[in-house]
């Protein structure tokens, strides 16, 4: 998937996620600041989308309304939408992916069906992904550096790395806990 980067950290009692704001259309930049991390229902959920604008628009919207019906459970809430995205035809043609977090769980979703729970509080999606996710894990492992900073410094590799991911970076943080 080509477009973007999303980073998502969780450390200590906070969940961070990052994304670029670089759009391209083919091989030219169309946009250096779009927003792609968003935090939703009174900072309680953050999440995040690479693929097409359009599609990943069209998921988000769709994973509001799955919230709705499922009383802001973010897994029951990811699940539905993993299911209709499998299965609905219309759906099943969209080019995107999220990472969504709360204060108990960060969860990706593909269009494959999958819902998949990181092991170490990592997530990355997108055509920097995985080298923003090296990042963050080294980060994660060999600093005292906070989620943010975390998924901000990943998030500056990945640029450094990724030719469709840019450093206009956008950082929303839950804290939760005492």
């Amino acid at each position: 998937m080509r477009g973007t980067t999303i980073c998502c950290v969780r450390r200590h009692n906070c969940v961070s996620i990052a994304g670029d704001g670089q759009v391209t259309l083919g091989d030219t930049v169309v946009k250096h600041g779009a927003q792609k991390v968003r935090s939703i229902r009174g900072n309680r959920i953050l999440t995040g989308f690479a693929g097409s604008t359009a599609d990943a628009m069209n998921l988000f919207e769709r994973f509001e309304s799955k919230l709705d019906e499922h009383a802001d459970n973010l897994t029951r809430a990811a699940v539905a939408l993993a299911k209709d995205w499998r299965t609905d035809r219309y759906l099943r043609k969209l080019e995107a992916m999220m990472i969504v977090a709360d204060c108990e769980r960060t969860l990706i979703i593909s269009g494959n069906g999958d819902v998949l729970e990181p092991d170490e509080g990592v997530a990355a999606i997108g055509s920097g992904g995985a080298y923003a996710r090296a990042a963050a894990t080294a980060l994660l492992r060999h600093s005292a550096l906070g989620a943010a900073d975390i998924v901000e410094q990943s998030m500056q590799i990945a640029a450094e790395i990724c030719i469709y991911t840019n450093t206009h970076i956008r950082v929303e943080t839950l804290e939760y806990g005492t």
